[in-house]
């Protein structure tokens, strides 16, 4: 059958759950009428992710890609690479990990099919997290919401769907370090919810490191809001009304002879307060024209290293010595994905 969901999948330290995954994938696309078609990139995982993927795929019956990054690029950039390569009409995305109900993915494509929206996302209504987890994750996206996108859903965005104009839209856009996600909110069109209640993780770690969230957090306040520059300013404004105070006081006290070295003070005072200013003054200009030059660069943003394809199949055939499992054919070679 002619593919018409196209489910994309970044695998980073995902061993342990390939084998859940796969069956998972299996029973969607069952569902789905056999028209689904997944691609899964591995994303310079330094696991068996990869190994184990190549072996068990051929046997699974899907209509499959695989793509193996050169190196750990990031989610966003996988995810991009792999709604490239996909063939859609309808394109979702989910995590490797299974804490999103794979579930979700058949309510986007029937929503996307329905023409009800262009962007449909998944929001987590609830979670089975540890509490520190569920604390830390609010805080952030509460913070996200008012510092930079007050239109990102609560509890931000980890699963999504969305049809061929938006996906066009979306990997049009290839500024280095700025957030998919951000940008999956900023191109508009129709967009839709759908409430769901996160799982558990049943094995690994995440990936989803203190520093990457600092990361993410400074990539989308510097590519979608103004906010440092706005800081800047209050504190600019803030320093000149201390300065003036002081410079009152300063002055007051040179009059009636309580300071009796004339200048000190205010010296002092104005070379650290407003070198200290100038030196943040800098750092936050410094860093837009760091994005900037990165973006003059036209580099890819992630570098596919090698491709498999494998071809749906009946998986009883795999029983027959005489029927080989699904055919795989590997594409050599290197691809610069934008």
């Amino acid at each position: 059958m002619a593919t018409r969901y196209s489910l994309v999948i970044p695998v980073y330290r995902n061993e342990e759950m390939i084998a859940d995954l796969l069956d998972a994938l299996v029973a969607l696309n069952r569902e789905l009428d056999d028209a689904l078609e997944v691609v899964l990139v591995v994303d310079g995982s330094p696991d068996r992710s990869l190994a184990l993927l190549i072996a068990a795929l051929p046997h699974t019956g899907l209509q499959s890609k695989l793509l193996e990054m050169s190196r750990n690029f990031g989610a966003f950039a996988a995810i991009r690479a792999g709604l490239q390569e996909a063939a859609g009409p309808y394109f979702a995305v989910m995590a490797a990990d299974l804490q999103e109900p794979p579930d979700l993915a058949v309510e986007f494509f029937r929503r996307l099919e329905r023409d009800d929206c262009d962007v449909v996302c998944g929001v987590r209504a609830g979670r089975d997290d540890p509490l520190t987890t569920r604390l830390a994750s609010g805080l952030f996206w509460s913070a996200y919401r008012r510092l930079v996108q007050p239109e990102m859903p609560r509890g931000g965005v980890d699963v999504f769907g969305c049809n061929r104009t938006a996906r066009d839209a979306l990997v049009g856009l290839t500024e280095a370090h700025s957030s998919l996600i951000g940008q999956l909110v900023w191109i508009g069109m129709r967009r839709e919810e759908v409430p769901y209640r996160r799982r558990a993780r049943k094995a690994g770690k995440s990936g989803w490191t203190l520093r990457k969230k600092l990361n993410y957090m400074l990539d989308s306040s510097l590519a979608f809001s103004d906010l440092p520059i706005r800081v800047l300013f209050g504190v600019g404004i803030l320093a000149l009304a201390v300065a003036a105070v002081y410079g009152t006081i300063v002055l007051v006290a040179r009059l009636t002879g309580l300071i009796a070295e004339p200048g000190y003070a205010p010296t002092v005072l104005l070379i650290s307060g407003f070198g200290a200013l100038n030196a943040l003054g800098l750092s936050v200009v410094g860093a837009y024209a760091w994005r900037a030059f990165e973006n003059t660069k036209a580099r890819p943003l992630a570098i596919v290293r090698r491709r498999f394809e494998f071809a749906a199949h009946d998986i009883a055939d795999d029983q027959s010595a005489s029927s080989p499992p699904g055919s795989a054919r590997e594409t050599a070679g290197m691809e610069m994905h934008k």
